[in-house]
């Protein structure tokens, strides 16, 4: 919000939330009831239109956000280095209320305004007027409209909360107060309202029109450089009829150039454009890919997963991972995104973050959690898994770390598989076992004399339920084949502190992996605390029972440009196997933990702790 809000700040349904969308239903209805009861020769095509526009508008717009997202965690062409957090992705959650609005006046107009019902498709003096009406009248009033803006009685009241995102994003080009957006449509509105009047409107004008101004405005804010230097030479003139996100960026970080629309002759008419416009595209232009220090390797875990990425719908994203129910309105999409991922089938780069002079970067294998345990998808998750490995160690990062699934024993041996494949790997592989022990110990209430341990024994259970037992902690399974198992890793050194246990009641805190059963949950007592081992969270079932996170921790300030969570973690969460690799790369550890052994829980710990990792302590579970 801006400074000091002014009148008509907010959108008038704000109050409404997430059903805003009510507001159209009198217009969809008025056309659904014409569609019914009129001949298809009486239909206003031009009404009919105005739904779809919308739709079209919405998947035009996150186009461009998912884009822009992908090639700026690249770093291929980006103009801006400095990172997006949370309170910018919340602000600009409301970018469709503009299309809202937009769709209200529409059908007004349509209703309301001499000429602008039953237009033709097309209409080729219309679309030239459009043109010249724009390049005149609408860009240059817009220059002396943003000039007001800026002066600081405006500025602080309305156009401050445009220029709260110095580092912009497209949709940034439409976070403006309700009373912002009534003047600009005002503008926008002079071409569509004259070629109506004089009789020479059409579909395709109005809708191209729109989309033009769309398409303008996002690729102004994407913050990276994609307009090529070849253009301006073969038609030099350009440049002073066509802004550069480069161009537009300079507004956001100067404040006081740039002004322009889309066309920057009105600032070179009136001395307002940045000197260092020209350097900074063409250094842009010059920006290749940038080489991470450290890379995560995840995957997808969903079909709708694909929605939480930071590439994928941003304010979905910012929130735990959870399933919601306009996702099924999306099952088109849905569908296509995985058939998409099954052909194309690459690792792509999902997010950059840093950390002080460390890069980061997250890598997305295009497989989902259930491809995982498919045998015969097992030899293509695998060569998707070397080829990252291989990748990380040419572009010169210092460690990979392997989440969720891409450690799996089955699959490749905790990553031991690829460090005896490849023995000359500078790449450190890290599996983040000794930091989930770590705080897996440092998760279990103080005064803990007996625990219940149940699910599938993983290199990580093993160790937990060893160093417990040092402890002097009795660690209880259920099971014989786990008995069997955990006695024959531990033996002797466990202390008689691993017992068998049917009774599953009698505990209160219960360590859990893959393979616990909804049955079993229910066998728990009132009050049961439990504390998954994986990486994948049990179902909730219990509602009187507690349920701890993933082995995660709180991450520092230090660990810039965080705006979406991992999976089902809260803001600012991260998982300990992502958060191991950042460590063995800020530590310069020269030692891979993959395979069998792990590295020292002690040395691992303090030195998360020391940079400034934090525990989740108990007032952060739960119930379910």
């Amino acid at each position: 919000m801006a400074s000091k809000p002014g009148f008509l700040s907010d959108w008038p349904w704000k109050p409404l939330g997430s059903f805003k969308y009510i507001v159209l239903a009198p217009w969809i209805t008025e056309t659904v009831y014409s569609i019914m009861v009129k001949d298809a020769k009486e239909w206003d095509y031009t009404n009919l239109a105005v739904i779809p526009f919308v739709f079209w508008r919405m998947l035009h717009n996150q186009i461009w956000i998912s884009l822009s997202r992908y090639r700026t965690a690249k770093g291929t062409n980006r103009i801006v280095d400095k990172s997006i957090e949370f309170d910018q992705v919340d602000r600009e959650s409301s970018w469709d209320d503009q299309i809202l609005f937009n769709a209200i006046l529409f059908f007004l107009g349509n209703k309301y305004l001499p000429g602008a019902s039953h237009l033709p498709l097309w209409r080729t003096d219309g679309v030239i007027i459009t043109m010249l009406l724009h390049a005149g009248p609408v860009e240059f009033l817009y220059y002396w409209l943003h000039r007001a803006l800026h002066h600081h009685y405006l500025y602080s009241r309305y156009h401050s909360h445009h220029h709260s995102s110095i580092v912009t994003e497209p949709i940034t080009s439409v976070i403006h107060p309700f009373a912002e957006h009534i003047s600009y449509f005002l503008l926008f509105a002079i071409p569509m309202v004259t070629t109506a009047l004089t009789g020479t409107g059409s579909i395709i004008s109005f809708a191209g029109y729109v989309t033009y101004i769309d398409l303008m405005n996002n690729m102004g804010h994407c913050n990276f450089e994609l307009i090529p230097n070849w253009v301006f030479s073969v038609f030099p003139p350009l440049k002073y009829l066509m802004y550069t996100p480069s161009f537009h960026s300079l507004h956001h970080t100067q404040f006081r150039t740039n002004y322009s629309l889309f066309m920057p002759i009105y600032d070179y008419m009136y001395g307002t454009v940045d000197k260092s416009s020209d350097t900074l595209y063409e250094n842009s232009l010059k920006r290749k890919e940038e080489s991470p220090d450290v890379v995560h390797l995840t995957h997808l875990t969903t079909p709708e997963s694909i929605y939480h990425l930071h590439l994928g719908l941003a304010s979905f994203a910012s929130k735990p991972y959870s399933s919601a129910w306009y996702l099924w309105l999306l099952w088109p999409v849905t569908l296509w995104s995985m058939m998409i991922t099954w052909i194309y089938g690459r690792t792509f780069v999902a997010e950059r973050n840093r950390f002080d002079k460390t890069k980061l970067q997250t890598w997305v294998i295009p497989k989902y959690k259930v491809q995982y345990r498919l045998k015969w998808q097992k030899e293509s998750i695998e060569n998707l898994i070397e080829e990252a490995v291989l990748e990380a160690d040419e572009k010169g990062a210092s460690v990979l770390s392997l989440g969720l699934m891409n450690q799996s024993e089955e699959l490749n041996k905790y990553g031991e598989v690829y460090v005896k494949k490849y023995p000359k790997l500078k790449v450190k592989l890290v599996d983040g076992s000794s930091l989930a022990v770590a705080v897996l110990l440092n998760s279990i209430p103080k005064g803990t004399t007996q625990l219940l341990l149940r699910g599938k024994l993983t290199k990580v259970a093993v160790a937990v339920a060893f160093a417990l037992c040092q402890k002097g902690i009795q660690v209880a399974v259920s099971r014989e084949d786990e008995y069997e198992k955990l006695d024959k890793s531990i033996g002797t050194k466990s202390e008689g502190k691993l017992v068998m246990s049917k009774s599953y009641s009698s505990y209160k805190i219960w360590l859990v992996g893959d393979e616990l059963t909804e049955e079993e949950q229910r066998k728990a007592g009132k009050g049961t605390l439990f504390i998954p081992f994986t990486q994948f969270p049990p179902k909730r079932l219990r509602k009187d029972c507690f349920y701890h996170t993933t082995p995660a921790m709180l991450t520092p300030k230090a660990l810039e440009n965080v705006d979406s969570c991992e999976n089902w973690l809260p803001r600012r969460v991260m998982s300990v196997w992502r958060i191991a690799g950042i460590v063995h790369g800020l530590e310069g550890w020269e030692e891979n933990e993959c395979g069998y052994t792990m590295s020292n829980i002690d040395k691992v710990w303090e030195a998360c702790l020391k940079h400034g990792f934090q525990p989740l302590r108990i007032p952060a579970l739960s119930k379910s």
